[in-house]
């Protein structure tokens, strides 16, 4: 095999053996999150517009995308944003290409404000946010790297690594579907549920405590008894999601700054902290496997809004998780796989200048005897890289 493919023991304990294991999650509607979203939109809008016009992905990037926290006053049953959220797409595109004008920065607003919309239910895009575009052009070297080529691979726009690992321990599962369930199934049987959700695990030996803060929308809260029924109703649900993933026991806090008995608690108008002082950036959240873990290796790239055609900072950690994956789950004898993908600026995508493979065998198994299919599996995945970008496009993968 041709692509520097390195395959070794790893030497170190197993997530899940440790004393101390932390992890955390931002939600859909956390600031940081709602910029990695809004960024990963308009990139995909973008794209789309390219390609639909001239075949291929033209120069841009999204990933400088910040959100400037509102003002609001919410009360039980409903009161009022003071101050709209504002948020500012940056970054570069391509605006003239062979001679026709495209509209990036109307495309971009438009492309911000659906998302929202999408995003967060109780929000009013034209009164309550504020979408303001300031992407400059590519300078004309990088404009060149990026118009379409046939045949080969892309040169690597950078010389940058990807890091990916599976499986998740059983506390990453629990911190990652507790977030997920209650987006996508709690907050529509309860209402009063936001989606701004953040969740932290703390793993101590076989104790998991978690801490799940979630906005909640004044309009659907009357009073403060009203409040504790949905905390205690938050709490529960909670619970059933950490029984199905974590065999150990289970301590869970939601709301814990709450202070009730001067009937201080997280109230919104929106359902994200974003109206009342939480300011957003891309890349300040979950990495591209939609997890914060200290205990792993990671990348810290803002995966979001970097164009999928040859941003190493984009394709090399979603390809990583996605052959971290693929090895475990085809390779038999690795009980953990972890990959490392560095580029060099200037050399084709499918060709790292190392991609580093620790794996963890089960007892009895040696690496000797799993390395050539794991070489496989990662040559394989290698080979056919060009066709995650139209997975990103798509939105069949995501960066947070």
């Amino acid at each position: 095999m041709s692509r520097n493919i390195r395959v070794e023991e790893s030497k170190a304990t197993p997530v899940s053996e440790r004393r101390i294991e932390l992890v955390e999650r931002k939600g859909i509607g956390h600031p940081d999150t709602l910029c990695d979203g809004i960024a990963e939109s308009v990139m995909r809008a973008l794209s789309q517009e390219y390609l639909d016009r001239f075949g291929g992905i033209l120069h841009h990037n999204t990933d400088e995308s910040q959100l400037v926290a509102g003002r609001s006053d919410p009360q039980f049953g409903g009161g009022n944003v003071v101050q709209p959220i504002y948020i500012l797409i940056v970054g570069r595109a391509t605006k003239e290409f062979e001679g026709e004008s495209i509209p990036a920065d109307s495309i971009a607003v438009e492309t911000a404000r659906e998302y929202i919309r999408d995003s967060l239910e109780n929000i009013n895009t034209e009164s309550e946010v504020i979408v303001d575009c300031r992407m400059g052009e590519g300078s004309t070297d990088l404009k060149d790297v990026f118009e379409p080529e046939s045949g080969s691979a892309p040169n690597a726009n950078d010389t940058s690594f990807g890091i990916g690992y599976a499986p998740f321990s059983p506390t990453e599962q629990v911190v990652h579907e507790t977030e997920r369930a209650i987006y996508n199934d709690l907050r529509h049987d309860l209402p009063a549920v936001g989606e701004d959700v953040k969740v932290m695990g703390k793993r101590e030996d076989d104790t998991l405590d978690l801490t799940v803060a979630v906005a909640t929308v004044a309009q659907h809260v009357d009073d403060l008894d009203a409040y504790i029924s949905v905390m205690d109703d938050v709490e529960e649900y909670v619970r059933g999601v950490a029984d199905d993933h974590f065999e150990g026991e289970v301590n869970v806090a939601v709301n814990a700054a709450d202070d009730r008995d001067a009937g201080s608690v997280y109230l919104t108008e929106t359902g994200t902290s974003a109206e009342m002082g939480d300011d957003g950036s891309v890349g300040r959240g979950n990495r591209a496997n939609g997890l914060i873990t200290p205990a792993r290796e990671m990348s810290l790239e803002a995966a979001s809004g970097k164009n999928p055609f040859n941003h190493i900072g984009k394709l090399y950690n979603l390809l990583a998780s996605e052959l971290s994956n693929n090895v475990y789950q085809e390779v038999d004898g690795v009980e953990e796989a972890s990959v490392k993908l560095l580029s060099q600026i200037g050399s084709p995508i499918d060709e790292p200048q190392v991609a580093a493979i620790n794996v963890q065998t089960e007892d009895g198994v040696s690496v000797e005897e799993v390395e050539y299919d794991v070489e496989s599996v990662v040559d394989d995945g290698l080979e056919n890289v060009t066709s995650i970008t139209q997975r990103i496009i798509n939105g069949e993968l995501g960066t947070f």
